[in-house]
């Protein structure tokens, strides 16, 4: 993802080039400029075409294709905020249990401070790696009674590390070293973890329904198709400049649609979970009085993180 100040426009457009959204909509649009460009020539020199469009006919189905687009960019906005509400949630809860178990342990419970930051700061990697079904076992913190074998063969790591979690809070409290009333503290916080991570998997699994998605790019394609044809009449060859113009807003909003309506992907508009993660491991660190080298916790703050 590209995260960037929203004031800074230069910052911003020198940025522009990087989205891969944007080159396959330039391809695209580049085919309208040729398709365009053939009407018009044909159109202008050697044929009469006789296809007439009443205007206001026209206008009318142009105002219909807008409300389309406005339903449709709408609905995947939503999808891509419910993602960034659920990792707003994830970093709540993780920031929770680590101040709470900082206040609970002793000062000298040294080992358990370190498990516990480095376990949370893994759950947040886990969980941004199964997302992009692409989980960096080697990027993980390396916790003691832990195996890395057990890691890899887990079917569903996030469970399996939250699991771990509770198993950890049951033995403390078993020894004594944890109060019930910890137990009670932690156990909400504890439940957002997979909360969090099941609302994301539903997001991710469950796209706009094809037959909608088909329907919104058929109707953009025949409006597209039959704009020279409204225009040339009145335009002439000025048409081609006005209908890339129209294409690449109408193109534009459907591809920025079908991009963000799975916003945990490694795409420009997608949302930076790396970036979200690696805060959560400096959060937890923190609160847990652990000490994070200077290079991790700066993965946390980076003004622009490009992610192709």
């Amino acid at each position: 993802m590209i995260v960037y100040e929203p004031g800074d426009w230069w910052k911003a457009l020198w940025h522009f080039h990087k989205s891969k959204t944007l080159w396959v909509l330039l391809g695209r649009v580049a085919l309208v400029g040729l398709y365009v460009a053939a009407v018009a020539v044909a159109q202008l020199h050697y044929f009469q075409f006789e296809f007439e469009v009443e205007r206001e006919y026209f206008s009318f189905l142009g105002i219909l294709l807008s409300l389309l687009l406005v339903f449709r960019t709408n609905t995947a906005y939503d999808r891509y905020y419910e993602g960034r509400r659920q990792w707003g949630s994830l970093i709540s809860a993780c920031r929770n249990l680590a101040a709470i178990l900082g206040a609970a342990l002793p000062a000298e419970a040294a080992g358990h401070r370190v498990f516990y930051a480095r376990m949370l700061s893994n759950f947040a990697l886990a969980l941004e790696g199964h997302l992009r079904e692409n989980v960096e076992y080697d990027k993980l913190e390396q916790v003691e009674g832990v195996t890395p074998e057990a890691l890899r063969d887990a079917d569903h790591l996030p469970t399996k590390l939250a699991t771990l979690l509770q198993a950890s809070y049951e033995r403390l409290h078993d020894a004594g070293e944890l109060q019930p009333v910890h137990l009670l503290q932690l156990q909400p916080y504890h439940g957002t973890l997979l909360d969090a991570a099941s609302a994301c998997e539903r997001i991710r699994s469950t796209p706009i329904p094809f037959s909608y998605s088909f329907f919104i790019k058929g109707f953009i394609t025949v409006f597209i198709l039959m704009l020279p044809f409204v225009l040339l009449d009145t335009y002439g060859y000025f048409t081609i400049p006005i209908v890339l113009i129209g294409a690449y807003a109408l193109l534009g909003l459907e591809l920025i649609g079908e991009e963000i309506e799975n916003p945990f992907r490694k795409q420009s508009n997608d949302l930076p979970l790396t970036q979200l993660a690696n805060r959560i491991r400096v959060s937890v660190h923190e609160a847990l009085g652990v000490d994070l080298p200077g290079y991790k916790k700066a993965l946390a703050d980076l003004p622009y993180t490009i992610v192709h």
